[in-house]
């Protein structure tokens, strides 16, 4: 069973930048299709990036392409996101994910992650 610890929020201003990290323990980053989940105040968890583990397709949420990047160091057992150009809508707690599926059309659904972190806040002021 993996264990996934985040990293890497804060507090930082409208068109800032933050890499968030995911560090994997128990479990190595390059067996999982790994993912990145946010979820704001009052609403529900939603996707925001995937990595496959078999042949490094990224996947990522409704208008995030171009503005957050994921990337995974199989070295540091690592995953990380790269947010880029920051509003204050992409305020919310960010959460690490894993699974074993290598399906894309499951990749952006919660209930195909068995594996979570505990999350890192993320604060984006105007």
């Amino acid at each position: 069973q993996v264990q996934l610890v985040e990293s890497g929020g804060g507090l930082v201003q409208a068109g800032g930048s933050l890499r968030l990290s995911c560090v994997a323990s128990g479990g190595t980053v390059s067996s999982y299709s790994m993912a990145w989940f946010r979820q704001a105040p009052g609403e529900e968890r939603e996707f925001v990036s995937a990595i496959r583990w078999n042949d490094d397709n990224t996947y990522y949420g409704d208008s995030l392409k171009g503005r957050f990047t994921i990337s995974r160091d199989n070295v540091k057992n690592t995953v990380y996101l790269q947010m880029n150009s920051l509003k204050p809508e992409d305020t919310g707690d960010y959460y690490c994910a894993a699974t074993s599926s290598p399906f894309s059309f499951v990749l952006r659904k919660r209930s195909a992650y068995p594996e979570w972190g505990q999350g890192t806040q993320v604060t984006v002021s105007s």
